[in-house]
């Protein structure tokens, strides 16, 4: 533990990470069904959101 003791703890300030907070409404069945997928595949709601937008973004057919 010790050989911690000098080391600086570095921390990014909130909101400089990349990731931007926004808003959203979204139906109550599908929230709960994006809670009951992210409980079994241990994610968070907000890492499971993410996954499925970087997918449908880079995945999306617009005709």
């Amino acid at each position: 533990m010790s050989d911690f003791k000098n080391q600086p703890l570095t921390i990014k300030k909130r909101g400089e990470d990349g990731n931007k907070i926004i808003s959203v409404r979204i139906r109550e069945d599908i929230l709960n069904n994006l809670d009951k997928i992210a409980n079994s595949a241990h994610y968070s709601r907000n890492e499971l959101i993410n996954i499925i937008l970087e997918h449908g973004v880079e995945n999306i057919v617009i005709e």
